[in-house]
């Protein structure tokens, strides 16, 4: 095993028709002698209207605890996967969402009110804070809103089946503590949950160790070289939504002359300074603003498994890259290499503790 910190997962599942994230949230407390919380999940989606490109919701999701309160697992909405649901179906009672357009006003909302509240009554505390009254809508629609523009929330019922989609979150986990997972994923098939059509696994490293300007460089150099080679070998899926390339301006940056003598405030200051976005085969934005839950490295190119070893096979592969990064023998900047023989021998070359799973053999794409 080359992980020597934590990584945290987040597994994206499907509930069978007629089942809900709560099942296998239960499921897995259950078999820790645990409790189950329903709590807000923050997420974000692309808005039809004019003049709101992103929406910002607060979705119903289910914090796991053990029989000692440590919160162990979250099953939550991921607004991605949509092939598998029916939105013609009617929404199940009591589940329900907030929308708005404010990702701060969300935050506060998400503090302020209850999870447990029914539609009807969880934008009330917030009302009362703010000294305004609700205004009901069709369907049981509840709008929160003032007199100077745009509804500031709106809690309304779901889309059909929006309570069938599940994304298995874990703290970060020690390569010991991994095992655990098994458990999680056992619970999983057992109840039927199965791979969405969208789905994928996301990784998250630590993003400390990586905050200085020559792991930055390598990291890039190495991804942006075998990047294609590591979707191939991982099987990643080619239905899965927003992923893709970092923009070219990156490139240009850490390979400019003097960037690897940058101290770290300068360097993330202009990494600031380029559109970085998580959408993307590989998250460098959270290691960039290290927001306070999430400073991680994220790979995102994992396909959905249901069982330990492909999982521990990948974390491995990719904790040995991000060893490879914090090297300080510098990554040569080469192009992209076509999948093949040669980009595996390239790539087995950096990362010499990954010969197991660089060995295998595997059925080479086809020539385009």
């Amino acid at each position: 095993m080359t992980l020597e910190g934590r990584v945290g997962l987040e597994i994206e599942l499907m509930a069978p028709r007629g089942a809900s994230r709560q099942a296998l949230a239960e499921a897995i407390s259950s078999a820790h002698g645990g409790s189950v919380s329903r709590v807000f999940y923050p997420q974000s989606e692309h808005s039809q209207i004019v003049g709101t490109p992103v929406l910002e919701n607060l979705t119903l999701g289910f914090e796991v605890r053990d029989a000692h309160h440590r919160a162990i697992a979250w099953c939550v909405d991921d607004l991605t996967l949509q092939a598998d649901c029916d939105r013609n179906r009617p929404p199940q009672p009591g589940w329900y969402r907030i929308v708005g357009d404010d990702i701060r006003f969300m935050q506060i909302i998400g503090r302020l009110t209850d999870a447990n509240l029914p539609l009807a009554e969880v934008l009330q505390p917030v009302a009362k804070t703010l000294g305004l009254d609700l205004q009901q809508g069709p369907q049981g629609m509840v709008k929160l809103a003032d007199d100077l523009g745009p509804p500031i929330a709106i809690a309304t019922t779901l889309p059909g089946e929006r309570e069938r989609p599940c994304e298995l979150i874990t703290p970060p986990l020690t390569a010991a503590e991994l095992p655990q997972l098994e458990a999680y994923l056992e619970a999983a098939r057992r109840l039927n949950f199965y791979a969405p059509v969208e789905g994928a696994t996301h990784l998250h490293f630590d993003g400390a160790p990586l905050c200085s300007a020559p792991a930055i460089r390598n990291l890039v150099n190495l991804l942006w070289a075998y990047g294609p080679t590591l979707k191939w070998l991982l099987g990643s899926n080619p239905h899965c939504r927003r992923l893709g390339l970092w923009p070219p301006e990156l490139l240009t940056l850490v390979r400019e002359p003097g960037w690897g003598d940058l101290p770290w405030d300068q360097a993330s200051s202009r990494l600031k300074a380029i559109p970085l976005t998580k959408y993307c085969d590989f998250n460098l934005k959270n290691i960039v603003y290290a927001p306070r839950h999430k400073h991680t490295f994220e790979i995102r190119i994992l396909p959905v498994h249901l069982t330990l070893l492909p999982l521990v096979e990948a974390i491995d592969l990719m904790a040995d890259l991000v060893n490879r990064a914090l090297d300080p023998t510098p990554v040569p900047p080469h192009e992209p290499l076509p999948v093949g023989d040669d980009s595996v021998n390239a790539l087995r070359h950096e990362l010499p503790l990954s010969q197991g799973m660089l060995l295998r053999d595997r059925a080479l794409p086809e020539p385009h």
